[in-house]
């Protein structure tokens, strides 16, 4: 039996999952600020109602980014400590894959609000095995596997790079607030979006599941953030 804790604190919401054998376990909780305050004492809870001790895990996924800078720090920070602890494997998932996990779509293009006129951005397909046994379904937690169609990038709304063909669901709080030059962008190649879809536990810990079973899990002391800027703050001077 595949068992992985997953933690994600990249946006406000702060999120925990357990992933044993198909099924989830998580708890999610709008954070603001206080992810560290909250994350172990959600980790003990999911863990105690799950049964399990942390020697029992196969190991820990995190939400890597990109996202909130404190943000994936807190979550593989956090990940490391525990995992070194017991000897663990762990994992970074790409926050924005996670997003495309969540649509319920087989290809999803995934912007999130990177503030500062910018969105994280990236593009997946489903692979076109799994489209022809008809096993995507909306809220299943089956552990789907992504062909990555952009790598994740940091980009201006107006400026994302091109998509081919149509049929793509867009995904994430980029196309609320950036939505219309999202959508001048993409236009009629949109069959639909959701920006309210945002990186949850449950995702990293859907994605993470077959990884770590097919044995890429990492030594802890090599995880880390997935960061696309290293500037986090406009200047007094070039603020609106």
């Amino acid at each position: 039996m595949m068992q992985v804790l997953a933690l994600e604190t990249s946006t406000e919401y702060c999120s925990v999952a357990i992933y044993q054998n198909g099924d989830i376990q998580s708890r999610s909780e709008l954070a603001g600020q206080r992810h560290s305050e909250l994350l172990l004492e959600m980790i003990a809870q999911v863990m105690n109602e799950a049964g399990l001790k942390l020697s029992q895990l196969d190991g820990i996924a995190f939400g890597a980014g990109p996202g909130s800078f404190t943000g994936v720090r807190i979550a593989c920070g956090v990940a490391q400590g525990l995992a070194l602890g017991t000897d663990l494997p762990v994992l970074g998932v790409c926050t924005l894959q996670a997003v495309a996990n969540a649509a319920g779509h087989n290809k999803v293009i995934a912007a999130i609000d990177a503030r500062m006129n910018e969105v994280y951005f990236a593009v997946y397909q489903m692979q076109a095995s799994q489209i022809q046994s008809g096993q995507i379904q909306s809220g299943e937690n089956k552990p789907y596997e992504w062909t990555t169609v952009c790598e994740p990038v940091l980009s201006l709304p107006h400026s994302t790079p091109d998509v081919v063909g149509s049929g793509w669901f867009g995904a994430g709080s980029g196309f609320s607030a950036h939505g219309a030059a999202l959508r001048a962008r993409y236009g009629a190649q949109l069959t639909g979006v959701d920006a309210t879809i945002i990186s949850q536990a449950s995702a990293i810990a859907q994605l993470a599941a077959p990884l770590f079973a097919a044995g890429q899990g990492q030594d802890a002391a090599l995880a880390l953030p997935l960061y696309l800027r290293d500037k986090v703050a406009l200047k007094i001077s070039e603020r609106p």
